[in-house]
């Protein structure tokens, strides 16, 4: 997946620019992967879509329903009021014989209060594909387990982590994420951008399980490109927005990340939502303070290496260069990954801590 270093990076402010490595697939624009918590990872001259949040498209869910008891209503309320802010509906459904059939293909995941038996018999006879079919998680009444028992790439999985805000352990069962590596369609949702070819993934989570699957491949348009069956197409939900490229001294945290991106943005008169996710260097994999600050803006984080990043050198000189090779990450991260290579904000850093630019 991506690399694991600890190395950093000086640019002129004196903030230090660290990064992280790439994994594969192909999208409508550059090479790029992305990873558990919505980050991903980007190559020659690439776009950071390659793998945090997007549409109710399939591989990602916005509208939930909890389906529980009628005694266990408070920890469905309680279950709602955790991941209130991570969804864009959250329903409280009390549960019959029939409550799965009577609201299936209303949202997008159900999250049953229940024992697994019970969600495997009833949701059983309603599966169909699972590009199509809702994801199914449940989570027991003392928020311990929360288990995924389908669609764990199309939602499920998701839901399960976001569980794990309220004590509950995610217990995943997809092949990759079991192997503690991402599939495609996780990575496809870090840099908000869907699988067109659903097919293909058969073969393409087989690479990623296998550590065979390079970094994204962009390919920007008007072009047209002939790939096989096992080749995975991926395409952006939004057609606007803005990336932010940041680099940071080791070890700086949420609020620094956030108060910088912020500046940033209101400068630009720009705000969150109009971020559609955050680049770096790949040395930078692992900056849990870059991981929850992206992970508060909804956002995934895309990894972009080291030749990518040469090809798009930003304007603000930076000692990084002469010393270690590499350009200042927060300009060329976010020129690379931008869908234009243009900066609307230069270089901007924030307690000698985050440095961070805004491209479109």
């Amino acid at each position: 997946m991506t690399e694991n270093t600890d190395t950093r990076d000086t640019d002129a402010t004196g903030a230090q620019d660290t990064d992280a490595t790439p994994d594969s697939i192909a999208t409508d624009g550059g090479t790029a992967s992305a990873d558990a918590g919505g980050s991903t990872t980007s190559d020659s001259g690439s776009d950071a879509h390659g793998c945090s949040t997007a549409d109710s498209d399939g591989e990602v869910a916005e509208e939930i329903a909890i389906i529980s008891f009628g005694r266990k209503l408070d920890t469905a309320e309680e279950i709602k009021a955790g991941l209130a802010d991570d969804y864009d509906l959250i329903d409280i459904v009390e549960y019959h014989g029939d409550v799965f059939e009577e609201h299936w293909g209303e949202y997008d995941c159900f999250v049953g209060l229940m024992a697994s038996g019970i969600a495997m018999r009833k949701t059983a006879p309603l599966l169909d594909d699972k590009w199509d079919d809702p994801a199914v998680v449940v989570v027991d009444e003392e928020l311990t387990w929360a288990i995924p028992l389908t669609g764990g790439h199309h939602g499920a999985n998701g839901v399960a982590n976001d569980l794990s805000k309220l004590g509950a352990v995610p217990a995943m069962t997809t092949a990759s994420e079991a192997a503690g590596k991402q599939g495609v369609e996780s990575r496809a949702k870090a840099v908000d951008t869907h699988v067109v070819n659903g097919d293909s993934t058969v073969a393409t989570n087989l690479a990623v399980l296998n550590e065979e699957l390079g970094p994204v491949e962009r390919l920007d348009g008007p072009n047209a490109v002939l790939v096989d069956d096992d080749v995975t197409v991926l395409k952006r939900n939004t057609e606007s927005g803005v990336v932010l490229g940041t680099g940071s001294v080791s070890g700086a945290d949420k609020v620094q990340f956030l108060t910088a991106w912020r500046a940033a943005l209101d400068e630009a008169d720009l705000t969150s939502a109009d971020v559609e996710f955050v680049a770096t260097a790949t040395r930078k994999e692992g900056e849990q303070g870059l991981l929850d600050a992206a992970r508060e803006f909804g956002v995934g984080v895309a990894y972009l290496d080291k030749e990518s990043l040469l090809e798009f050198e930003g304007p603000t000189p930076s000692r990084s260069k002469e010393l270690i090779g590499w350009p200042g990450i927060a300009e060329a991260s976010a020129k690379a990954a931008g869908r234009d290579h243009e900066l609307v904000v230069e270089k901007r850093s924030h307690d000698d801590a985050v440095t961070v630019a805004v491209g479109r």
